[in-house]
């Protein structure tokens, strides 16, 4: 039996109708006379999606019981059973109720694809699973429905359903999509247009990266190794000069006049010694590829063409963007340049742009590690020259029929040693001396084919000749070796003033310290590792690169002692010993980051404890008076009742026990926001989170309110979902926002308390009537020892909002402030409906979905 397959309507945000797309596409079906059912389909009282549904036909859903409630499911056996075509299944990332056959609906799409029926579903972007950190970081809302990404990317079709921020929330406040209570809530929430941008630009990066991977693989599986230029990929070929800024923003400009560009900027290194750029510019040019959206790229090759076009190719880029030579005009002796082989051998499916810039002819300047090192290639060069060379000019010397004479002779050859030396270096240059030494004696030094030498001149032009000919030798191979010292120096000169520099602008970045390393050497991975004692092992404090972990420094390629528990261990190729004294210098630096790092932290840990010294300073300050004031009342009244002087009434007496009991009222909430704060600041608030219900705990939060009845007006829905909670720190959150509130509505205003679900989670609003307060003001209020405006003394000492976001904070919930519109100051309660209760009411688990 043939697998089913599957379309899915992938939501760029809740209510932008991949529903209604769905049922239009099931519409098209059945006029063409193909048979499609709806297997599960919510409308969500929605009228125009509920009017969808007219004409098409639904299979029986399955009813479950679960804690005294009954609810639907789909019934895949009924599906499976009934065998359409084509079935709908809305919602793919549900969570079926407790009793089902699966936990997921995906699940159940995927028995009824092995099944062989083809599915029609539907998922909002925010519900998959790799996505779930980043869309709660955005909405500040946790999906607890997901599904995971395989399932999605395995759908043979996947439509993305888009609408911009602005149409959606019209659709919404026109109520389209939620019920009219609840588009206050939603828009003021959830959907914010700063949410909804941010979920669009996730929904339109993860489908282009599907539809990118599908390109990828079809490529592969066909051998396609030509670019095809559906999406515009600039790489930019940097040599760390100063040019690259240049190329960089030449190629952003190039990538904004195509949809959807790319930039990619590639350093070639090369695998011996020391790269030959700055590793100062090469930050500065990664800081700015990464700026303008692109990506930074190292990569290891000598052959520096042909890898900047296998990386180009490899990544299927469209175009490559190249500066033009910084060689001087007598230096292309030696060859064409990179821009020119890269030009020359890209083919007709890479476009190369050669890009001017202001340091166009002015030379490279001195080599940090290669260009005076003799590789391998001129060290053969050399001896090829110094060793065959000799027997090649003699050939050609004898077979010309009026030869050179001798001192001519002895010239040629001299000019073919000191080749021997500027390529291959002081020992194929001797090997050249020797030879033409033993050669112009056989063949050209009367008489001729013997090893006697009949004129005394000609001895001393032989001997002459090969003592020039070595000190030449030696003065161009100790010219080579002090270039090569020189540009060692001047690599060493500039990363140590780099890292000088890096110290002085108090750089604590380690891991860019260690990708700073791993680039300068060409490693694959860096690591630094710390023990507190010469017998405990090694732990590694930071690294960067690499897959496989190292245990201890010893098991690295290099590794690079920083004291007796500090070591730098590298991974990748062994370091000449020439290189360890720049790479102990990265050592002690990582050393002086890993300590300001540590010394940052303390000072934190100080600012801590000074902001407790601050905390307590203003606590003296404010019980001098807000505590004195009570405790001067109580005092007042039972010396007056205690006092035989005066005869008090039976009205004076009840009314001095009430000052009494009033005073005592709020001594006691003034000593227990007190508390509360000490225990918030030092983090000892431990909350017992247990499934809380704000009808019952809302209503005993209002006690200590004067005349609540009056004051205070309740708006809790009985269908609202259970929280998680702790009811107490509940009780006392709740109790001191509304105290707050009630302080300051003007007469006669109440304060409304409402409650309401959105998602995943449940939100209090406290909603007074006041003055207000201004957005600067609004973080100000929930320090502690804070009151706003004109509070009068004995009000309290600003410690409520304070107590009551803390509370909240400690619950996993938040407090913030907003405006009421018409004047005045909501504060908003946000709490988490408890988990496996969200079901509870399918209206309020829908809402995330729609």
């Amino acid at each position: 039996m043939a697998r089913g397959k599957l379309r899915i309507y992938l939501g760029a945000a809740p209510g932008v109708g991949k529903t209604y797309a769905m049922m239009s596409e099931a519409h098209r079906r059945i006029e063409r006379g193909t048979d499609c059912v709806v297997a599960f389909v919510e409308h969500h009282d929605r009228p125009r999606t509920e009017v969808m549904l007219h004409g098409l036909e639904q299979v029986p859903r399955r009813e479950i019981a679960y804690r005294d409630t009954t609810f639907t499911e789909m019934d895949v056996d009924a599906v499976i059973t009934r065998r359409p075509d084509i079935a709908l299944v809305d919602e793919l990332a549900h969570t079926n109720i407790p009793g089902s056959r699966n936990a997921k609906r995906w699940q159940d799409v995927e028995e009824l694809l092995a099944a062989g029926i083809d599915v029609v579903s539907t998922v909002n972007i925010q519900h998959l699973e790799s996505l779930g950190d980043v869309v709660e970081s955005i909405t500040g809302v946790r999906q607890q429905e997901t599904v995971p990404d395989e399932v999605v990317r395995r759908a043979d079709q996947i439509e993305l359903v888009d609408m911009s921020p602005e149409a959606l929330r019209r659709r919404m406040a026109h109520g389209n999509v939620y019920k009219p209570d609840k588009i206050d809530a939603a828009l003021s929430n959830y959907f914010r247009p700063g949410n909804l941008t941010a979920l669009r630009e996730l929904a339109l990066l993860w489908v282009a990266d599907r539809v990118d991977a599908y390109l990828q693989q079809y490529r592969g599986e066909h051998n396609i190794r030509s670019t095809w230029q559906a999406r515009e990929r600039i790489v930019v070929g940097l040599t760390g000069g100063p040019e690259g800024r240049t190329l960089i923003r030449r190629a952003a400009r190039l990538a904004e006049k195509g949809a959807g560009g790319e930039v990619l900027a590639v350093y070639i290194a090369r695998s011996d010694g020391l790269t030959s750029a700055s590793p100062k510019e090469l930050a500065v040019q990664r800081t700015l590829a990464e700026d303008l959206g692109g990506t930074f790229h190292h990569v290891i090759g000598d052959d520096v063409p042909a890898a900047l076009l296998d990386f180009a190719r490899g990544v299927n880029a469209t175009q490559i963007v190249l500066g033009a030579s910084r060689r001087r005009t007598w230096q292309y002796v030696f060859g064409p340049g990179v821009s020119a082989i890269v030009a020359r051998e890209s083919g007709p499916d890479l476009d190369v742009h050669i890009v001017t810039h202001d340091e166009v002819a002015k030379g490279r300047g001195l080599p940090i590690a290669r260009g005076s090192r003799l590789g391998r290639s001129r060290i053969i060069g050399g001896w090829l020259v110094g060793v065959l060379g000799p027997l090649l000019l003699t050939y050609a010397l004898t077979h010309i029929g009026t030869g050179p004479d001798l001192t001519n002779n002895v010239l040629i050859f001299l000019a073919l040693t000191v080749g021997a030396a500027l390529l291959g270096g002081l020992l194929p240059a001797l090997a050249s001396a020797a030879a033409g030494s033993v050669l112009l004696n056989w063949y050209f030094t009367p008489p001729v084919h013997t090893w006697t030498i009949a004129d005394p001149e000609n001895i001393v032009a032989i001997f002459v000749f090969f003592a020039v000919a070595v000190s030449v030798a030696s003065v161009v191979d100790l010219a080579a070796r002090r270039t090569h010292q020189a540009a060692r120096l001047r690599a060493e000169s500039e990363i140590l003033s780099f890292l000088a520099g890096s110290v002085l602008r108090g750089e604590t970045s380690l891991e860019a310290l260690l990708e700073r390393v791993r680039e300068t050497f060409s490693m694959d991975a860096v690591a630094l590792m710390e023990r507190e004692s010469d017998v405990t092992p090694w732990t590694i404090t930071a690294s960067v690169g690499g897959t496989r972990p190292l245990r201890r420094p010893e098991d690295a390629d290099v590794d690079m002692p920083v004291g007796d528990h500090l070591a730098l261990a590298l991974s990748g190729r062994v370091l000449p010993a020439e290189d360890r004294r720049v790479l102990a210098a990265f050592a002690a630096q990582a050393a002086v980051v890993l300590d300001r790092q540590r010394l940052q932290h303390q000072a934190d840990q100080a600012k801590e404890l000074a902001e407790g010294n601050r905390i307590r300073t203003a606590l003296l300050a404010a019980v001098s008076h807000d505590l004195r004031t009570p405790l001067a009342g109580i005092k007042a009244a039972v010396s007056s009742l205690r006092s035989d002087d005066v005869a008090w009434s039976e009205e004076d007496q009840a009314e001095l026990l009430a000052g009494i009991e009033d005073g005592a009222d709020r001594l006691d909430h003034l000593v227990n926001n007190l508390l509360d704060m000490s225990r918030i600041q030092t983090g000892t608030v431990t909350p017992l989170i247990r499934e809380t219900d704000l009808d019952e705990v809302v209503p005993m939060a209002l006690g200590g309110i004067p005349a609540p009845e009056e004051s205070v007006e309740l708006d809790i829905p009985e269908t609202l979902p259970m929280v998680a909670a702790d009811p107490g720190l509940l009780e006392r959150s709740v109790a001191n926002v509304v105290e707050n509130a009630v302080k300051y509505s003007p007469v006669g205003q109440p304060v409304l308390v409402s409650a309401s679900a959105i998602a995943d989670r449940v939100e209090v609003r406290v909603v007074d009537r006041g003055s207000g307060v201004p957005d600067e003001a609004k973080d100000r209020i929930f320090a502690p020892f804070q009151r706003y405006g004109d509070a009068p003394r004995g009000a309290g000492v600003g410690l409520g909002l304070a107590v009551a976001r803390g509370f909240a904070e400690a619950m996993g919930g938040t407090l913030d402030a907003e405006d009421t519109p018409g004047g005045g100051l909501t504060m908003v309660l946000t709490l988490k409906a408890a988990p496996g209760l969200q079901t509870a009411d399918p209206d309020v688990s829908a809402t995330a979905s729609r």
